[in-house]
């Protein structure tokens, strides 16, 4: 499957990502993962990416849309791949689509995680104290959350008008959510038009 988790801060997309390819077969690709590894790998890429966040930019959509195709086109996503962080604007939503499009593929599903927003930000007030986080205070916990909100609205807007968008409640154990994740995914194809 060619998938793509949604999902605020908080609401355990990261744990979920992992399972869900681990049992789907498939990679998870997250593009702040690559962006780390290149960083401390002190690739080119790493290099630029370090020196744009160190001055408190956002990494370019070129960029983002370069080194996820790159790892696209690597074998292991032949078969199917999770997309974790990415696309984060509608520009990058094309830039997958003609990316895909190219290779004759298309996405099997979007999954965003919903969440009651008071619920998160006690969850990760909670990881703050047990973490030692001090920038995790409730202000920038819900200022982060709307900026999600407004960032993420249009992208899953473009996904539900296409059909490809499952939104799954977000709250529970972790093996509630991820039962909840894999039988939408098992619908997924069923509700195709005769």
């Amino acid at each position: 499957m060619r998938l793509i988790i949604l999902g605020p801060p908080g609401a355990g997309k990261g744990t979920q990502a992992e399972r869900l390819a681990a049992h789907r077969g498939i990679p998870h690709i997250s593009t702040g993962d690559i962006f780390r590894a290149n960083i401390k790998n002190e690739t080119p890429l790493g290099l630029q990416v370090k020196d744009i966040l160190a001055s408190g930019g956002y990494v370019t959509d070129e960029i983002t849309n370069q080194i996820v195709a790159d790892r696209l086109a690597e074998p292991d996503a032949a078969q199917g791949f999770l997309l974790d962080g990415y696309p984060r604007t509608l520009a990058q939503v094309d830039a997958l689509d003609d990316y895909l499009a190219g290779q004759g593929l298309s996405l099997d599903a979007v999954i965003e995680l919903t969440v009651d927003q008071d619920e998160i930000v006690q969850r990760i007030l909670k990881r703050a104290q047990t973490s030692g986080r001090a920038d995790d205070t409730e202000e920038i916990i819900r200022e982060r959350q709307d900026i999600y909100q407004r960032e993420t609205a249009p992208l899953a807007q473009r996904y539900a008008d296409r059909g490809l968008l499952r939104q799954v409640d977000g709250l529970g154990s972790m093996d509630e959510v991820e039962a909840r994740i894999g039988a939408v995914l098992d619908t997924v194809g069923d509700e195709q038009p005769a």
